[in-house]
């Protein structure tokens, strides 16, 4: 299995209303520096996984909607607790889609798997693995 990895950061602002997290659940700051790994069984024409170019401008496009946002004002989050892996899968579907849609050039449709992994602090992270979906959900059957 070969891969290939890009990376990024975001700060974003949230709040966990949760008992369970304790002081967490005040408003808060964090920065997760967000690496994504894309996985293929074999090298495209070019001997690589992917267009690490592509790749890395794809996951700034998908971060950009996030950074410097505070989470508990985006729609599309109401009522949810952004946790780190939540926000781990939420990236994971974004680049399914990007892929679906051809954001990652030729050759990405040999792509098997992918992880996004969340780096809270050098202390703590988390991540969401999966296989790539076919439609560009991230609900693929099968890896």
């Amino acid at each position: 299995m070969f891969a290939v990895e890009v990376r990024e950061a975001m700060m974003i602002a949230h709040s966990l209303p949760d008992p369970f997290f304790g002081t967490a659940q005040n408003k808060h700051g964090a920065t997760f520096v967000v690496d994504v790994a894309f996985f293929a069984d074999a090298l495209n024409e070019q001997n690589v996984v992917v267009d690490i170019g592509r790749a890395g401008d794809a996951l700034k496009t998908i971060l950009k909607p996030l950074s410097y946002q505070d989470l508990d004002d985006v729609p599309e989050f109401k009522g949810i607790l952004t946790t780190t892996e939540f926000l781990s899968r939420h990236i994971f579907d974004a680049m399914c889609a990007a892929i679906a849609r051809g954001d990652l050039g030729p050759g990405a449709d040999r792509l098997t798997k992918l992880r996004v992994t969340l780096g809270e602090t050098h202390l703590a992270r988390a991540w969401f693995e999966g296989p790539v979906a076919e439609n560009g959900t991230g609900n693929a059957a099968s890896a």
